[in-house]
């Protein structure tokens, strides 16, 4: 049945793609012409409806809590933890009515037609191993915090494919930092379950995912800044192990 259900999920996730061409390139078209309230308004319509189906055919139900933690007249850092590949579609869909950004490995932007549904979200890609290219980053993700868009983060870099969690990499809290932007911790509890857990076989499952309550950045000084991604971490490690 999990063979099955892999071999359905990837077909709809290419065949829907490219029955979402239409949808794409209007909104591409919209973006190109200045009209930013009509590309946002598209993209809130089909980037969930599509990651939602996949989500469904998955078998991947998602718990939340906490959503009234997220502010609605301020542009925020959803800082995260990373258990699996369902991370991205559970925090696009799930925080907030409208798609976040997101920061992404730069190899994210090799995945034809995916690429370009990012680049129209204005998620940020980092190169990590090119240090100029990440401060150019950094300073694009400070300029989708201004026109009012969130962003999730994954300090982690990578996936833990488990309970578990990796240490905390600091340089994607610059982003908050320099733009003295709140920080929204967010929980994620057994999304690796769906996938990596299970040989990468899409297996049906219930992930918890919990918004904490948010932190302001901008009068923190250099001790809080630096103390912060652990302490996040460790909000984040005991609120899991409480769900």
């Amino acid at each position: 049945m999990a063979i099955l259900r892999t071999i359905v999920w990837f077909l709809y996730f290419f065949v829907s793609l490219v029955c979402l061409l239409p949808a794409m390139y209007r909104a591409k078209h919209l973006k190109k012409i200045g009209d930013d309230a009509g590309c946002r308004k598209m993209l809130d319509h089909y980037v969930p409806m599509w990651m939602s189906s996949l989500m469904k055919i998955a078998g991947c139900k998602v718990n939340v809590k906490g959503l009234e933690n997220i502010p609605k007249d301020r542009a925020v850092v959803f800082v995260c933890n990373h258990q699996g590949d369902y991370d991205v579609p559970i925090t696009m869909v799930h925080l907030g009515a409208s798609v976040p950004a997101m920061v992404a490995k730069i190899e994210t932007r090799k995945i034809p037609m995916v690429r370009t549904w990012m680049e129209l979200l204005d998620c940020i890609f980092i190169d990590r191993q090119d240090p100029r290219q990440a401060i150019t980053a950094m300073k694009e993700a400070g300029k989708v915090l201004e026109a009012g868009r969130n962003i999730v983060v994954f300090p982690e870099g990578t996936r833990s494919r488990g309970d578990h969690m990796n240490e905390f990499k600091t340089g994607v809290f610059k982003i908050p930092f320099n733009a003295g932007a709140p920080i929204v911790p967010v929980v994620i509890d057994g999304s690796y379950k769906i996938l990596e857990g299970s040989h990468n076989l899409m297996t049906p499952g219930v992930v918890n995912l919990t918004v904490l309550p948010m932190i302001e950045t901008a009068q923190l000084d250099r001790i809080e800044k630096k103390e912060l991604p652990e302490k996040i971490a460790k909000m984040i490690a005991e609120t899991k192990g409480n769900c």
